[in-house]
């Protein structure tokens, strides 16, 4: 079942919010039922194109560098057909006015084909809603999307999150936290009708958090905080949480892999990216040209590894499927064997497919999956001191261009080494009646 991660972690009501989160109807909680979510468009289908330059902008959240991480690693690994290069553009405390005044030296200057944003975190001023809020987050939102499509990029539009709790630095007002998150549901809601009227993407990242939070809290205790222990800053699960919201947007098919092996036969079948290289009595060995995410060994339990946010959303399901298919698994059970790891797996489920990136957190990718995430790490670390830092200091003022031209001399082997750690993996899958 698609939605059998939710299921299983958060239990039936947080799956049925979750099957249809900015649905029209009232969903099935009395906390959510006040919360008045449009419903939102539908992703369009392979929203990306092959050789698109992606602009990921946003506030300190973005600036966090966690959810563009994911999002850049995933795509490298496991979307490399498309060839798809990434920039993170967060600047903390940044507003919808903020980055319109510099959307044209730091962003447009490197021409993105497709851009996402996440704003309305500050614009929303943290107190309750007025209109004033609402006008001038509108305003300044739909301006950044028209700047955008004048320049030649696509937009997926991407709300704010929620809050956990009313953050420390609201001073001396009284707001709650169901004040303030009313107060982002609007600016959520706005978004969609911004999104529709200019004709470009969205991404829902406030409801799935929401409801995330809400469901988890429950499950995991107060400790558990899916918007970050300062209510605001998500630890990694919610970038989590926030990465599949925009790579759902893209309209990804997540199919990264299937391995279809006949224990009759003695044959085997690899989709595409994948080279079979020898199949013998329950021995499969593969050349991986992409791979599976690989989410980690965290504790779900905790909300600070990537482990567990694929638990609050579906992104295993979605984004993730790395599948084994075994025909005439006739046995009852079999134990399967993938890098340094056994499981169990009945014959039926077997039979189904599993999903090896959700079976086998640890798998004979992590290591090379880490190489990849650690050059990513790097590139886009360098890309925070490259905005905020070099385009902001004297030299920059005196000589923008060659500030620029300097600046990118220096981002290009960092950029290169993502490419240079992304090699073919060859491994092995074991299959053997129990």
């Amino acid at each position: 079942m698609r939605f059998k991660t939710v299921l299983l972690s958060l239990g039936f009501a947080a799956y049925a919010v979750l099957l249809a989160p900015s649905a029209q109807a009232k969903p099935r909680d009395t906390y959510l039922a006040k919360f008045q979510a449009v419903s939102a468009p539908k992703p369009k289908k392979h929203a990306l194109k092959e050789n698109d330059r992606l602009a990921i902008c946003g506030d300190s959240i973005t600036e966090q560098k966690r959810y563009s991480r994911i999002m850049e690693t995933y795509l490298t690994v496991c979307q490399p057909e498309l060839n798809v290069t990434v920039r993170q553009y967060g600047w903390s405390g940044e507003v919808t006015p903020g980055f319109l005044g510099r959307m044209t030296n730091d962003c447009l200057r490197f021409k993105p084909t497709i851009a996402t944003t996440c704003y309305g975190m500050n614009d929303h001023k943290y107190r309750p809603y007025e209109d004033w809020i609402g006008q001038v987050y509108s305003s300044n939102t739909t301006a950044i999307v028209e700047a955008f499509k004048a320049n030649g990029a696509r937009v997926v539009l991407g709300s704010p999150g929620c809050v956990g709790k009313r953050p420390g630095w609201t001073g001396s007002t009284n707001s709650t936290k169901d004040e303030l998150n009313l107060n982002l549901c609007k600016l959520r809601n706005m978004d969609i009708d911004i999104a529709k009227k200019e004709k470009v993407g969205f991404a829902d990242v406030f409801w799935p958090m929401l409801v995330a939070d809400h469901f988890a809290s429950e499950k995991y205790g107060a400790d558990y905080c899916v918007a970050g222990k300062d209510g605001v800053h998500p630890g990694w699960a919610g970038h989590v949480v926030m990465a599949y919201a925009f790579l759902h947007a893209f309209g990804l098919d997540g199919d990264i892999g299937t391995f279809t092996v006949d224990l009759k036969s003695n044959k085997a079948k690899v989709s595409k990216g994948h080279e079979l290289v020898n199949c013998s009595n329950g021995e499969v060995q593969i050349k991986s040209h992409r791979y599976p995410f690989c989410i980690g060994e965290g504790d779900p339990k905790k909300d600070d590894n990537i482990r567990s946010g694929t638990m609050l959303v579906p992104f295993n399901q979605e984004l993730n499927q790395f599948k084994l298919v075994v025909k005439h698994a006739d046995a009852s059970s079999y134990q399967v064997t993938w890098g340094n790891d056994s499981k169990s797996f009945s014959g039926e489920q077997l039979r189904k497919g599993i999903n090896l990136a959700e079976e086998f957190p640890h798998n004979p990718f992590s290591d090379n999956f880490k190489k990849v995430d650690d050059a990513v790490t790097a590139k886009q670390n360098f890309e925070t001191k490259q905005i905020k830092q070099l385009f902001r200091s004297p030299e920059a003022k005196s000589d923008m261009e060659g500030t620029v031209a300097k600046t990118e001399a220096e981002r290009e082997p960092l950029a290169a080494a993502i490419k240079a750690a992304f090699v073919p993996v060859t491994h092995t899958i074991k299959i053997v009646a129990q």
